[in-house]
């Protein structure tokens, strides 16, 4: 299939699809009058790099995962390297959790604060709908 194709297939543009070649992550192979050709394993390789960039994780870091796919493995993650990269990926994403966390605590507790010195104390709630001191 031409560049053009791979990029409708693949859900994405034929300028990343160039980039992804400049990048050394996709290698597409010439015609004779030049036109770039791929086939399946190169679509297979580009929706894997996708979807680890949806995940998050940095165009860099999904290069173990496509030379994994191209050593013939069937799944991009099953290689020594791919593994480490998702180790390295868990423990920034528990980073961050911890981080939201302390910071979800810091806002709750503005929030009693802030509640706390209403005056007449926290406004009632209704279940009803409508909120509010007035809502009968």
């Amino acid at each position: 299939m031409r560049i053009g194709e791979l990029a409708e297939r693949a859900g994405t543009t034929t300028r990343t699809l160039r980039y992804y070649e400049s990048r050394g992550l996709l290698a597409a192979r010439r015609t004779e009058n030049g036109y770039r050709t791929y086939d399946e394993d190169d679509l297979r390789l580009i929706r894997q790099i996708r979807t680890l960039q949806d995940f998050g994780f940095e165009l860099e870091e999904t290069r173990p995962f496509v030379e994994c796919l191209q050593a013939g493995h069937p799944a991009g993650d099953a290689c020594p390297a791919s593994l480490d990269v998702y180790r390295r990926k868990l423990a920034e994403l528990d980073v961050l959790v911890g981080q939201l966390q302390a910071v979800r605590a810091q806002v709750a507790a503005q929030l009693l604060r802030a509640e706390a010195e209403l005056p007449g104390g926290p406004e009632p709630t209704c279940e009803l709908g409508g909120g509010g001191r007035d809502a009968k």
